[in-house]
């Protein structure tokens, strides 16, 4: 069992065979699920688990707890790989109370049956902003982060041990390893994908948290974040939630059929480099992850698609890479494109008004068309998409 502070104890749990968060998200190294208990003259529960890792988990709570009964099981997020142990909680602890935000109050019906004392009355506490509730030393200070990634999310304080309960804030894939180097790498794929719509609200939490004294950040996935790595983690997430340009440099996200567009899309890494571009990263949508094309895509201050075209439209890779972005909220961006067509080009005509609908997205020309395998003569052609997307 993993001590956090003298009175915070970690009951998380790893699920090491999850290979498809949410469905969607690859996770090659499995993902974990972080809950923890805090021990006072009053006893907290903070969050539960996914119903795939209930039996450890509920193994893991019985021995932080020693026998003692829980008081309060605090509700973060109302999202399954979170809540899916409430029922469980109020089975095993009858006299327990359920804590969350009112709007989890209203949502928590869809989920679960609200626990109730014998007359009918719901064993459920439901806080707004700046409420607190003592448990002894510990004082818990509730903050609503609404959209940070729910509409019902709120987040913990705890001055006492000067810790921040985040939710699904400052989370990433993968197990829970507190000595990872590289948070960042998983942390910013993470941010993206789930929560990169919600710029706005995760700036709010920001501004929120930097009124705290904050010394560990407990999210409910990934490590506990504290000395270098909470500054970094500050940093980092002030430069996403703002959409602003984390690395300078240019991406390149290809879709192509016969390996056409991906060699021109080489040769094109190529004549970047050459001209002084720092950095170039390139996906290839039809074999990368999806995931972390969308995490380079918002790395970046520069990206170029280059796209087959395809039944009068573009390759479907592209398609759904230019619509995953749209409903991140992909932003502020200026965007280079290069379309492949043997007869009728048409690439492109379908990528720019897909780009030019998101907001501060600039398509820069020269728009550059191939026509099957790159020739001497496309050369020009590149060299001036290059110029002009360093420009």
């Amino acid at each position: 069992m993993k001590t956090i502070t003298s009175d915070i104890r970690y009951i998380g749990v790893d699920d090491a065979e999850m290979r498809l968060f949410e469905s969607q998200y690859h996770t090659p190294d499995g993902m974990c699920y972080n809950s923890y208990v805090i021990m006072d003259e009053k006893v907290a529960i903070m969050d539960t688990s996914d119903r795939r890792t209930m039996a450890a988990w509920k193994e893991n709570l019985q021995e932080a707890l020693g026998g003692r009964q829980p008081d309060y099981l605090v509700v973060h997020h109302l999202e399954p790989d979170h809540a899916s142990g409430i029922a469980d909680v109020c089975s095993m602890f009858p006299g327990i109370t359920v804590v969350c935000s009112a709007k989890a109050l209203q949502m928590m019906p869809q989920y679960v049956t609200l626990p109730t004392t014998a007359d009918g009355t719901p064993r459920v506490m439901a806080v707004k902003e700046g409420d607190t509730l003592s448990l002894g030393r510990h004082t818990l200070q509730y903050i609503m982060a609404p959209m940070v990634h729910w509409p019902e999310v709120m987040v913990t304080y705890d001055a006492a041990d000067r810790v921040l309960f985040s939710a699904d804030g400052f989370g990433k894939f993968g197990v829970y390893d507190a000595d990872a180097d590289d948070w960042a790498c998983e942390a910013r794929r993470y941010y993206f994908n789930i929560c990169g719509k919600y710029g706005t609200p995760v700036s709010t939490l920001l501004k929120k948290a930097a009124a705290l004294d904050i010394e560990k950040i407990l999210p409910l996935h990934g490590p506990v974040l504290e000395g270098e790595k909470l500054a970094e983690a500050l940093r980092l997430y002030t430069i996403w939630s703002a959409y602003d340009v984390e690395t300078e440099g240019v991406f390149i996200a290809h879709a192509s059929i016969h390996g056409n567009t991906a060699a021109a899309a080489e040769r094109l890494k190529e004549i970047l480099t050459a001209k002084g571009c720092p950095k170039v990263a390139m996906s290839d949508l039809c074999h990368d992850d999806l995931g972390e094309a969308i995490e380079d895509a918002f790395r970046y201050g520069k990206m170029i698609c280059m796209a087959s075209s395809y039944d009068a439209g573009v390759f479907p890779p592209m398609y759904d890479f230019l619509h995953h972005l749209d409903i991140k909220a992909w932003q502020r961006r200026r965007v280079g494109l290069v379309e492949n067509g043997s007869w009728a080009p048409s690439a492109a005509k379908t990528m720019r008004p897909m780009l030019e609908a998101m907001k501060q997205v600039e398509v820069i020309e020269p728009v550059v068309t191939l026509r099957g395998r790159l020739k001497d003569a496309d050369i020009p052609q590149l060299e001036a998409l290059a110029d002009a997307i360093l420009q």
